[in-house]
């Protein structure tokens, strides 16, 4: 065998669902060998972690809204995939979504990864938009290779990019069927948010009861139905509501392809300690109560709920209106894609749960979701992205000094287990200051 490009050893190696310690060679950007720990590999480079790091593979964030071109003053590509880099993902995809034009045919899709190409730090893939009137972009989006495709079924915020009705849906969802393609929702029914109180200024319970459980349980048994009667491969974005685990359980038991993901902020916050005015914890469907937060973290170990991505929905700071505290009129999105894991692993350790599941829920689902089979795992074969991670060091967060373009997150002060020290992306180490080098992928391509 040639010698190696890379060697890294770990005494603590997540893969293969446990901790172990190895030799991980690399080359040409993949990893080609796994040995003990101390094996004899010949290498132009030996990097050994030190004893209280753990090498993760890189995570994977399908979740992740860059909102470039268009409104790039909420963020963009260079300082997404910076936050992504620096939080130890190396692969994000990009919603379709607060960027304009939104990406629902393929000259929007050509123009979003024109955007992209000199500014990704990170690997970086591409969601469709299903919206009124296209399904006829669906087919030739799918074969330009986004990875499925967004629907809302209420307005999703901004103007350009409406939802769709039941009909609608189905129209889209038979279309994707036909080439086997992937749908996601946004999943809260309209009617029902139209009949709840509207939210009441500072008040934090009265924007709860305006985004009810109820319009997040009777949205995903309309999505579970259609699912059922067209075949449509289907998944349901950030799960906010307990109640719905049980019927997403049925779904999958009685044959109905559907997963499910929830995110970091509806597993740390919780409702009772989000003070009246402090809308940089708005977000749709809304941080709820404790009871259904550790609800949430039980689907997770029951395995109904598959991964956790960020949801990574930021705006500039006055859109939020700290200055009224109206969480009526404050943009509705939590910037973390910087903090996910951190955040996760500090609430799951409290639970039990080991970074096996941590890299499980972060890495390999998301990765298994979207269909990138050389990312999220530490295999032969697979991308040399990596993730070394110090799990027992603490940080407090100074929204000031991450990466996001806007210095707002309800992370804030807020103390966290887990400091991401260096990230890795096809076998070199991600410099921020020495420019990207991320790559667009597609559907189906290997690299």
């Amino acid at each position: 065998m040639n010698a190696l490009d890379l060697v890294i050893r770990a005494r603590r190696t997540v893969r293969a669902g446990s901790e172990q310690a190895c030799a991980i060679g690399v080359r040409d950007g993949r990893i080609v060998a796994i040995a003990p720990y101390d094996a004899d590999l010949a290498t132009a480079t030996d990097v050994r972690l030190a004893d209280d790091e753990v090498l993760l593979p890189g995570l994977v964030d399908t979740h992740v809204h860059v909102n470039d071109p268009g409104r790039t003053e909420w963020e963009g590509f260079t300082s997404a995939t910076k936050a992504a880099a620096a939080g130890g993902v190396t692969t994000i995809v990009d919603m379709p979504l607060n960027s304009i034009p939104p990406t629902c045919d393929v000259p929007a899709l050509d123009l979003k990864r024109k955007t992209a190409q000199t500014q990704a730090y990170v690997d970086v893939g591409f969601w469709g938009g299903a919206i009124p009137g296209n399904v006829p972009e669906l087919r030739p989006l799918h074969d330009a290779g986004v990875f499925g495709f967004k629907c809302f079924l209420l307005h999703s915020g901004v103007d350009e990019f409406p939802p769709l009705d039941a009909q609608q849906v189905e129209a889209a969802m038979a279309e994707i069927s036909g080439f086997d393609g992937l749908l996601i929702v946004h999943a809260e029914d309209a009617h029902r948010i139209d009949d709840a109180p509207p939210p009441e200024g500072a008040s934090y319970p009265a924007f709860l009861h305006s985004r009810p459980r109820a319009a997040e349980n009777a949205a995903i048994a309309e999505v579970v139905e259609l699912a059922r009667r067209t075949g449509c491969r289907v998944h349901i974005l950030h799960v906010s509501s307990a109640d719905a685990l049980p019927q997403i359980a049925r779904a999958r038991e009685t044959g109905v392809r559907i997963t499910a993901e929830t995110c970091p902020h509806y597993l740390s916050f919780t409702a009772e300690e989000i003070p009246d005015g402090a809308t940089q914890y708005k977000c749709c469907p809304p941080i709820r109560e404790g009871a259904n937060r550790e609800l949430l973290w039980d689907g997770l170990r029951d395995g109904v709920i598959d991964l956790v991505v960020s949801d990574h929905s930021p705006s500039t700071i006055d859109l939020k209106h700290l200055d009224t505290g109206d969480f009526g009129t404050a943009w509705g999105g939590i910037a973390s894609l910087q903090l996910g894991l951190s955040a996760i692993w500090t609430e799951a350790r409290r639970r039990g749960f080991s970074l096996t599941d941590v890299s499980r829920w972060m890495s390999a689902a998301p990765a298994a979701q979207v269909g990138l089979s050389t990312k999220g795992r530490i295999e032969i074969g697979s991308d040399a992205d990596f993730c070394v991670l110090a799990p027992d060091e603490s940080f407090v967060v100074d929204a000031k000094i991450l990466q996001h373009k806007n210095a707002i997150t309800p992370y804030d002060g807020r103390t966290l287990d887990g400091v991401v020290r260096s990230t890795w992306l096809r076998g070199e180490p991600v410099d921020i200051d020495a420019g990207p080098r991320g790559r667009l992928l597609t559907r189906g391509a290997s690299r």
